[in-house]
């Protein structure tokens, strides 16, 4: 599957944020990549929501197309569509398994997945765009549990981060109890700003 494979740092620097988790060089240089850091041209509305759905699509690591048919979905549901595109990119079995710890980072969660080390309901699943229903158990493979990737990257991490997940330590496996809220999702995402931008 395709995916952005380029420098990581480049592109958190582009949107000044952290968005592939904690990075050292970011913290030091905060000014956006390139020779002379940000051009002094004000940005044009259109190229603040291109900017956002951008920062969105890299954050949870999908591609245009993934992204532009994710939108459509949630433009098709009853309910506020930013909100709704967030909550299915939350939902996506990649992100899951990173929300509750299996894997440090979201590139992690997918290599875990697409190597059907995890398991939803007790079945392998290696689908990284496979969407988690409330009620549904998503575990690490019996096999698998023994990885050191898996037991470093568990190791303290703090179950409770995430109210629409209940984790079960012996089993290895988290319960999805909920979508969640918009107000639950730590992501700095202006999502009304792509639905502006589709709805052109």
């Amino acid at each position: 599957m395709a995916r952005y494979t380029g420098p990581k740092t480049r592109i958190a620097r582009k949107f000044g944020e952290p968005i592939y988790g904690p990075d050292k060089v970011l913290a030091k240089r905060t000014n956006p990549p390139g020779q002379h850091g940000a051009s002094r041209k004000k940005t044009s509305e259109y190229g603040i929501q291109l900017r956002e759905k951008q920062k969105a699509k890299y954050t949870y690591g999908v591609l245009e197309r993934q992204f532009r048919n994710m939108f459509e979905k949630a433009a098709k549901k009853k309910g506020i569509t930013g909100e709704i595109l967030l909550q299915m990119l939350e939902c996506r079995l990649d992100n899951v398994v990173y929300r509750l710890g299996i894997a440090r980072t979201r590139d992690a969660a997918r290599q875990l997945v697409s190597h059907r080390h995890i398991v939803v309901d007790g079945e392998v699943v290696g689908i990284p765009s496979y969407q988690v229903k409330p009620g549904q158990l998503v575990g690490v493979r019996e096999r698998s549990k023994s990885l050191e990737v898996i037991a470093d990257s568990l190791a303290g991490f703090n179950h409770s981060k995430y109210p629409w997940f209940e984790w079960d330590e012996a089993t290895k496996a988290g319960k999805m109890l909920h979508v969640p809220e918009r107000a639950d999702i730590p992501e700095n995402i202006k999502e009304q700003l792509i639905v502006e931008l589709y709805s052109k």
